[in-house]
């Protein structure tokens, strides 16, 4: 499918693996230049050469913590316009709500709320002045069915939805939409926290624990990255215009209500 956003500019956050690295590489595929970014340089780099070979596209790697007010300054002095950004952190520690104090609720807020804000902050008037912006944020399919051992992540990405859910109306007439993806079971790295906290927690090994949610998940299976870079990929794309302030749900038919 063609995208329609060849020659556009997208920063795509965490994209050094997982589900930020599948954004990227669709986005790529379609003749975007991508910005990516990750903490450890020389994981970076090989995505980005990978990315290089498979699509042919310009990739520009930053280095930095995008959590932090100097990671952000770093990933915008490299692409201080762009047509797109992709939003995605690395999920809180799983556990037990009464192990969490303030700085651990604050930690998870700035990781997974208030870095999100502060980039669509940065960028989202300069895609306003040119008639162009996709927004999206990675959450998580626990925004919508929450899940205890997730309460840090529960609590901050719910945040972030609140605040998109305003200010996504205030943008698309404009042409600058800003859409969530949640997604529910990928193989990522992080599908394997869960699982991990889930066998601690029940007294199960990890082995049992990933079986019973591949088999409790309508589709038997966890998700696959390239299915989500798909998705996300729509809705970056020029026929996306006219969809905003969504949360689009990507779990195999995991929850099971009808909206």
């Amino acid at each position: 499918m063609d995208l329609g956003i060849k020659g556009r500019k997208a920063i795509i956050c965490a994209s050094s693996k997982g589900l930020g690295k599948a954004c990227a590489m669709t986005l790529a595929g379609d003749g975007v230049h991508v910005f990516i970014n990750g903490r450890n340089e020389e994981v970076l780099e090989a995505t980005a050469q990978e990315i290089r070979e498979a699509t042919g596209s310009e990739v520009t790697a930053v280095a930095c913590d995008v959590t932090t007010p100097e990671g952000r300054a770093k990933m915008l002095a490299a692409c201080p316009d762009p047509d797109i950004l992709v939003n995605n952190a690395g999920g809180p520690p799983t556990g037990n709500f009464r192990d969490w104090d303030r700085d651990t609720w604050i930690k998870a807020l700035d990781s997974n709320m208030l870095t999100q804000i502060e980039l669509i902050k940065a960028v989202v008037d300069g895609m306003i002045e040119r008639g162009f912006g996709r927004i999206v944020n990675i959450t998580s399919g626990a925004v919508k069915a929450p899940i205890n051992v997730l309460g840090l992540s529960n609590g901050a990405r719910a945040g972030l939805t609140g605040f998109v859910a305003g200010v996504s109306r205030t943008t698309v007439k404009d042409n600058v939409t800003i859409n969530n993806i949640l997604p529910g079971p990928f193989e990522t790295d992080r599908i394997a926290e869960v699982i991990a906290g889930e066998a601690k927690s029940r007294g199960i090994s990890e082995d049992e624990a990933r079986k019973g949610r591949m088999a409790a998940n309508p589709s038997g299976r966890f998700g696959r990255p390239e299915e989500f870079g798909a998705a996300c990929g729509w809705l970056c794309s020029a026929n996306a215009g006219f969809v905003t302030g969504q949360n689009i749900l990507l779990d195999g038919g995991a929850f099971p209500g009808v909206i």
